[in-house]
């Protein structure tokens, strides 16, 4: 049988060729000795994150003979994911990976992944990311929307998000008038001015403190996110909304493309290729996992939650959303809907 990973990876060089081909190839040849290249993300190594950011580092390795290897900062250390995407822009840093709404400061019709209820279920969201199509869009949208970073694709950091407070969440109504922490677009704060919340842009690493002094009453994240980063503590009531996604995108320096000969473009393409269809299906079971831990910690799991009285208000805004964030935003939107 063939390799997937090899199958998966020609899928990936046709489609970045077009997206790319105004991209210069190479201004430095690979030396001889080993490079280390740095690679930012804003999460616990033991996330999905992490296992997405160690799975590519080890095949890129792997597949240089040792000439490239890669260099993980979790837990933002260098930065949060607003700040690592610019740094990659600037060259500072090698690899990102941003949710989709935080890589919309640098490409705003990303935040077409931050549509509520664009998802039916954690199937097509699967199907979603690992989408050839879909994945070429986004590379197209970068390289004609942004300068200093290239898109090489979409992970999962978890798969639906939800919404957690010190109290439940059973409909819309529950959180009506209240301050809801939310990732800063003007799109996700279209939906919960929908609900009646009132949304607060606050960087992740606040949310606990945020929490736990009232600044905000709802947070909402994956749940493997919520476990790992402790929410649970100062907000013990997970609520199963599942309203969005948690699409992200791995940005890689314009910077460090180019310098790398067009082996080196080649491994680093198949090195994503390989790491994200073994990370997306993981994140998956790290949420799962993650629900049983939680429940075991004594976390109140609230699963009857009223979903149409969320999505009946959403449903209208999906597609102004779209048509006002432009073109690649639509065309995405179109290729979700025809998966599902």
């Amino acid at each position: 049988m063939n390799d997937p990973s090899l199958l998966t990876r020609r899928g990936f060089v046709g489609a970045t060729a077009g997206a790319m081909s105004g991209f210069a190839f190479p201004a430095i040849a690979l030396g001889a000795e080993p490079r280390t290249l740095t690679f930012a993300y804003d999460q616990p190594r033991e996330t999905a994150y992490g296992i997405f950011v160690d799975t590519f580092g080890s095949k890129l390795s792997e597949l240089s003979k040792g000439a490239l290897k890669v260099q993980g900062y979790p837990s933002a250390q260098l930065g949060s994911e607003p700040e690592a995407a610019q740094k990659v822009r600037s060259g500072d840093v090698d690899f990102t990976v941003n949710a989709a709404a935080n890589a919309s400061t640098i490409a705003p019709q990303i935040a077409i992944f931050s549509l509520e209820y664009l998802y039916g279920d954690e199937k097509l969201l699967e199907r979603s990311v690992l989408d050839p199509g879909v994945n070429d869009t986004v590379r197209k949208l970068f390289h004609a929307t942004t300068t200093g970073a290239i898109a090489l694709g979409m992970i999962m950091q978890t798969g639906l998000r939800n919404m957690y407070a010190k109290f439940p969440i059973a409909s819309v109504n529950d959180i009506k008038g209240k301050k809801v922490r939310v990732q800063a677009t003007k799109t996700e704060d279209a939906f919960m001015n929908a609900y009646g919340a009132l949304p607060v842009h606050l960087p992740f690493g606040q949310v606990y403190t945020a929490l736990q002094t009232g600044v905000v009453e709802v947070a909402e994240n994956g749940v493997g996110t919520y476990l790992s980063n402790k929410h649970y503590e100062v907000a013990p009531v997970l609520s199963l909304t599942q309203h969005e996604a948690n699409n992200n995108v791995i940005l890689m320096s314009e910077k460090t493309w180019n310098s790398l000969d067009r082996n080196g473009q080649r491994w680093v393409e198949q090195a994503f290729a390989f790491a994200q269809h073994d990370e997306v299906p993981k994140s998956l079971g790290i949420d799962r996992d993650s629900l049983d831990k939680l429940k075991k910690l004594g976390v109140t799991v609230v699963s009857m939650v009223d979903k149409k009285s969320f999505s009946n208000l959403a449903r209208p805004i999906i597609d102004n959303q779209a048509t006002s964030l432009g073109p690649f935003a639509e065309q995405i939107l179109k290729q979700i809907r025809a998966l599902g």
